[in-house]
């Protein structure tokens, strides 16, 4: 079979690797012109840590990864009030657990795509036929690609799902976030080997230390409107210009190209139509709320290419799983970036209580659903 692919991200990449190992024919069209280098650290555990492992990926991954000791949150002058000790979570989830940038997971897979597979980047989809016969796509530069099965693997704001399925299927959770890097040696001997986020109501940012020296910034604040900014840049730094600690350095590094959406669910009521298919993001963005986006592109990624045959067997056996993990992140949204002081204080007494013997596990539970591993 010909599978055309539309997204070089997670969910496709990893859909590519699997496809192209059980001997289908796989061209990726990705719209960006080279890799993606921003994205924030994900915690990847779940259905994806599973899936990696068969693919025989996850090697590359605990290399790339990093092991950190805990999420500790820090007030205005840099005092930890609160952490979230990593051990005990990982403990929580069998050890199967490492710290990875977004961009070394994409790395990862896409260093390790089978001959099948072939990679364009630079190729934006801009129309789709739909035919007895097979799937056209029509690409910005006028081309045309043909296939037996197109697969959305776009993310939340993915074009196959638009000119298939049409608009409407974004639900907004009221934060935009955003993500880069940086150079500066004192904030990276502060954090490194610790996550540290900002102890401050509907705002926060977290930094961590990567072993090239650099720091990694991640920031979510509460907004209203779903409207991305004309300048993200301007956007990162009227919403935390006033925060303290090590924040006004970090944002008088923050470059002018930096990755910044809004905080989003999709949600609509097939996956699926004629020779065209929905997968990660695309279909079932969870958001960083969840905390389980990468993995569960992943995981759903796997389950598709073993049922890339019966379109409706995959989204038997992988919406339940979106689902829960959907409905965990919105009942969560209030903890995660807490709207006012008394839940703010409320936050840190949990985390607190978190690092009790038993009580890890309940939280661990709280925090991810329920536990998901692919079948064989």
């Amino acid at each position: 079979m010909k599978v055309l692919i539309s997204g070089a991200g997670i969910a496709g990449l990893a859909l590519a690797h699997r496809l192209g190992t059980l001997g289908h024919d796989v061209v990726v069209l990705e719209q960006a012109a080279a890799p993606r280098t921003s994205g924030y650290m994900i915690d990847f555990f779940g259905p994806g840590y599973d899936a990696a492992e068969r693919m025989g990926v996850l090697p590359r991954l605990l290399e790339l990864g990093y092991r950190v000791r805990e999420a500790a949150y820090v007030d205005a002058r840099g005092r930890r009030v609160a952490g979230l000790s990593f051990d005990r979570f990982a403990r929580a989830v069998d050890g199967r657990l490492v710290s990875v940038m977004r961009p070394d997971v994409e790395r990862a897979f896409r260093e390790d795509l089978p001959a099948a597979v072939t990679l364009r980047f630079g190729a934006r989809v801009v129309g789709v036929e739909d035919g007895a016969a097979g799937v056209d796509v029509r690409l910005a530069d006028g081309s045309t690609v043909s296939g037996d099965l197109l697969v959305g693997a776009d993310g939340v704001h993915s074009a196959v799902r638009r000119l298939v399925f049409g608009d409407g299927h974004v639900r907004y959770l009221g934060f935009h976030t955003a993500a880069f890097t940086f150079d500066d040696p004192s904030v990276h001997a502060l954090v490194d080997g610790r996550f540290c986020v900002t102890d401050t109501v509907g705002r926060q940012v977290g930094f961590y230390g990567l072993r090239d020296g650099r720091v990694a910034a991640f920031t979510v604040h509460r907004t209203p409107s779903p409207d991305l900014p004309a300048s993200a840049r301007a956007a990162v730094l009227e919403a935390y210009g006033s925060l303290g600690w090590v924040v006004p350095r970090a944002l008088a590094r923050c470059p002018e190209d930096i990755y910044y959406d809004q905080v989003a669910q999709v949600e609509l009521p097939r996956w699926s139509s004629g020779r065209v298919v929905l997968v990660g993001d695309a279909c079932g963005a969870v958001s960083l709320l969840a905390g389980q986006g990468a993995s569960l592109g992943i995981g759903g990624a796997y389950v598709l290419a073993e049922h890339v045959d019966d379109l409706s067997a995959y989204e038997r056996a992988w919406r339940p799983v979106v689902a829960e993990k959907q409905q965990v992140a919105r009942s969560g949204a209030r903890w995660f970036l807490p709207a006012s002081p008394w839940r703010l204080r409320a936050r840190r007494v949990a985390v607190r209580l978190s690092n009790l013997p038993g009580v890890d596990r309940v939280v661990a539970a709280g925090l991810v659903g329920k536990p998901v591993r692919l079948g064989r």
